[in-house]
């Protein structure tokens, strides 16, 4: 991580960036937050490790409204979203000086948690530095380990790849982490019966606060104003009041967000219920690869997506595939 913030700190001393937009230290070793940093004095809070799971390429959107040049720290996943906000004219590439910063999973502390890890007070192996395949946790009851790979989020056991889709530099490494098929999950609830579905997404969704975390974070859910916040509607309120407000709202805003998501899984991951919200946007995604051809959202920022796009060859409505 040297490097990286070395490089942070002579770009903001020859002015080539004004700020920086990266990941703090939290109150806990597993809670690092977006934040930025303008001087060199404010980096001592900067870090970059295992838990920097946050996709800061949303945060860009307000950033380009600033004066000068932010520069954003962008792991491989989050290129593709940064690609597809310059898409849809969301960010300015030129207010953006954009670091790859490498990647070798990022972490689940809950997944940790889960394996009867409790009082946790510090944690080794998580650095972005070096290759460490187990965790060392020291905790209130000793010292536990745990492997790298079974406290990495869901994401990046099917991570589309390493390579950063867009960038001025890049620092660091990145390990292929990919071990499970992206659409297995959607391929299960596929093989249920309706009424297997329907309870399946049924006992999800019953557990939605309306927190609007995953709206929040995600970035292509980026309206200035959502229809969700309109008291005209009554659809503002914070907690499921009848049926329709417990399942249309993740259902709506999948529908929006479908063939512009680049499953980044920022949703589930930020869900305080724990509900695989990314399940939603990745079945679109499979039909869409089905209907009309592999696509990659934000993979090309001069590809035409194909809800956008017509040509002779797209499905006929109705059909199915």
């Amino acid at each position: 991580m040297q490097e990286l913030i070395s490089r942070i700190k002579a770009l903001l001393a020859d002015k080539t960036v004004d700020r920086v937009l990266g990941w703090k230290a939290g109150d806990m070793p597993y809670n690092p937050e977006p934040a930025y940093f303008e001087t060199e004095e404010d980096l001592k809070d900067f870090v970059y490790d295992g838990f920097c799971g946050a996709n800061l390429s949303k945060y860009m959107i307000e950033a380009s409204k600033l004066e000068g040049k932010t520069l954003v720290c962008l792991k491989p996943c989050d290129t593709y979203s940064f690609n597809q906000l310059i898409k849809e004219h969301r960010v300015d590439r030129e207010k953006a000086y954009i670091i790859g910063v490498g990647c070798k999973g990022k972490l689940d502390i809950d997944k940790i948690k889960a394996q009867g890890i409790k009082g946790i007070k510090s944690i080794s192996g998580a650095e972005i530095d070096g290759a460490a395949d187990t965790l060392k946790i020291d905790t209130m009851y000793g010292e536990k380990t745990c492997s790298y790979a079974d406290a990495m989020l869901e994401r990046c056991h099917v991570c589309k790849g390493k390579e950063h889709m867009i960038y001025d530099e890049i620092i660091g490494e990145s390990k292929d982490t990919a071990d499970g098929n992206r659409f297995d999950e959607v391929a299960k609830i596929e093989a249920m019966s309706p009424e297997e579905k329907f309870a399946f997404f049924q006992k999800e969704l019953s557990k939605c606060i309306r927190c609007n975390a995953c709206r929040n974070v995600c970035p292509a859910c980026s309206c200035r104003k959502c229809v969700f916040d309109s008291n005209k509607f009554d659809s503002a309120q914070k907690a499921n009041v009848v049926s329709f407000e417990e399942k249309m709202f993740h259902i709506i805003r999948a529908f929006h967000v479908a063939g512009r998501c680049t499953d980044c899984g920022e949703c589930s991951r930020v869900c305080p219920q724990g509900i695989p919200l990314h399940l939603f946007n990745r079945k679109f995604i499979k039909d869409i690869n089905a209907f009309y051809g592999d696509y990659q959202a934000g993979a090309d920022v001069d590809a035409k997506a194909p809800l956008t796009n017509f040509t002779f060859d797209d499905i006929e409505p109705g059909e199915r595939g």
